[in-house]
């Protein structure tokens, strides 16, 4: 690691920041095709599949990360245009410069806070516009329960959740990565978060194939989800409630992860988050989960949207700036 990673890593925050996700040709729909295709190639009903799903996958991305990294900081060749030092090496300021462009462009292309930001603002047009079904129909970009009978309290609920979880998932755990381990740690986070997305799921088809691709995101996501918490528990105006709900709440939800941030942000909001959650069924019957109550306030409002978009910001700047620093820390592997 060194400063142009932590360098890089500020600006892919920015650019997620400004511009959001790349609208066309995203890496990570082309890592949806590839694991989609392979999926296909490899599947059968067993959990050891599904380990050789997740190690060819994830290990494979972390590989190409590493070789562009190597690239970038590493020895030129014949033919290039930038003069050599002694030994075949790149010029110091070279190296450092292609290291902190390619960090920042696979920061940027890995972080989806602001597309969150942006999901999570439009439903909460509709729910201030009094438009509640074209709410819940909004809502299905972020979650994957069924929002057909929600009202306005438990839309509300339903996007702060998919807010805080996201805001661990989609910023700081990457950023965690990042500062561990450069361009192999971003891109290798994302392609375990994404795989747990497609296959991690508890139905007929992936409950033993998506084992390892859920666990194996559980292990990734252990740090950055600790990190969102004390960053919502520090920015967010009620730390001792957000202190509170972790301690009581956060070991009661499904997810080692989620219960965290979720609870934190209830805290730190004055707001009660969890409940009941119905889901689709994979086979036409709806699948109802009773999730544990975090936090000890009220039940959410439309206005809380945009207070927890701001926490959440708050949060995923926070965490930019923790790796930044620590990526900048960390002496160069060179």
């Amino acid at each position: 690691m060194s400063r142009a990673t932590g360098a890089g890593l500020l600006i892919g925050f920015a650019a997620d920041r400004l511009l959001g996700d790349p609208r066309r040709f995203h890496p990570v729909a082309g890592f949806g095709t590839v694991a989609g295709a392979y999926e296909r190639l490899i599947y059968a009903d067993n959990r050891a599949r599904g380990v050789a799903y997740v190690v060819v996958l994830v290990g494979g991305t972390a590989l190409v990360g590493l070789v562009l990294e190597g690239s970038a900081r590493g020895a030129g060749h014949r033919g290039t245009a930038v003069p050599l030092c002694p030994g075949g090496q790149r010029p110091p300021l070279v190296a450092a410069a292609r290291e902190l462009a390619l960090t920042a462009v696979a920061t940027w292309a890995v972080l989806g806070g602001r597309s969150l930001e942006r999901e999570a603002t439009a439903v909460h047009a509709h729910l201030a516009a009094g438009d509640l079904p074209a709410a819940r129909r909004r809502l299905t970009h972020l979650v994957g329960r069924d929002t057909a009978a929600l009202d306005a309290s438990e839309v509300a609920r339903a996007v702060i959740e998919s807010v805080a979880e996201n805001t661990s998932d989609a910023v700081v755990a990457p950023l965690v990565w990042g500062a561990i381990a450069g361009v192999p740690g971003l891109l290798g986070y994302r392609a375990a978060n994404t795989l747990d997305a497609m296959v991690g799921h508890h139905n007929a088809r992936y409950e033993r194939f998506g084992w390892a691709s859920a666990r194996f995101d559980d292990l990734v996501n252990l740090p950055g989800s600790r990190l969102a918490g004390v960053l919502a528990t520090v920015l967010g105006g009620e730390a001792r409630e957000a202190v509170r709900a972790w301690r009581r709440d956060a070991a009661r939800h499904p997810s080692p992860n989620a219960g965290v941030v979720e609870s934190t942000f209830a805290g730190a909001l004055g707001i009660r988050l969890g409940g009941t959650n119905t889901y689709d069924g994979a086979t036409g019957s709806p699948r109802v989960e009773h999730r544990a109550v975090m936090g000890a306030g009220r039940a959410p409002a439309p206005y809380d949207i945009p207070r927890a978009t701001r926490l959440a910001t708050r949060v995923g700047l926070g965490a930019a700036l923790v790796a930044a620093a620590v990526a900048a820390s960390r002496r160069s592997t060179r």
